[in-house]
């Protein structure tokens, strides 16, 4: 597992997203726009309100994974930590540990690469604050159980 694929995978997940989220975006407000006025007045304003709420709702999901997908191209994907035993976890850290496999960046939960299980995790989330600033051997807590960072990548 290297970290380079890790990001290239949460890329590509995001990227999906975002066009999902875009096209529905789209939809909501081709609902909204041909809405024709019919003689009950209140029930024209009521479906553009709601294609509008639609559109807005899309519009914040696009908007939540561009910016998580931004975050991804900020991370330097060749800025391996130095292995050492100085090396400390930050965000874009990819964590093999006693309880599996964690990326702290963006919050994507579970994923599956390579036959692996990743945790892609917020830095601001609780295992990821936890994980922040861990060396290789140290401890952390996750599920109310210890766990040691077995390695940085």
């Amino acid at each position: 597992m290297d970290k380079v694929t890790v990001i290239a995978h949460l890329k590509s997940l995001l990227d999906e997203r975002m066009q999902v989220a875009w096209n529905a975006m789209e939809a909501a407000q081709e609902s909204a726009n041909d809405q024709g006025k019919s003689s009950m007045g209140d029930k024209y304003e009521t479906s553009r309100s709601m294609g509008q709420l639609d559109r807005n709702m899309h519009a914040r999901q696009y908007e939540q994974a561009r910016q998580e997908r931004l975050i991804l191209e900020k991370i330097g994907e060749s800025d391996a930590p130095a292995r050492s035993a100085t090396a400390r976890s930050s965000v874009g850290s990819l964590l093999e540990t006693t309880a599996g496999w964690f990326f702290i960046a963006v919050s994507l939960g579970a994923v599956k690469i390579e036959n692996e299980t990743v945790l892609a995790v917020s830095s601001s989330s609780p295992v990821g604050a936890s994980l922040l600033g861990k060396e290789p051997g140290t401890f952390f807590e996750f599920m109310k159980k210890q766990h040691r960072v077995v390695a940085l990548h």
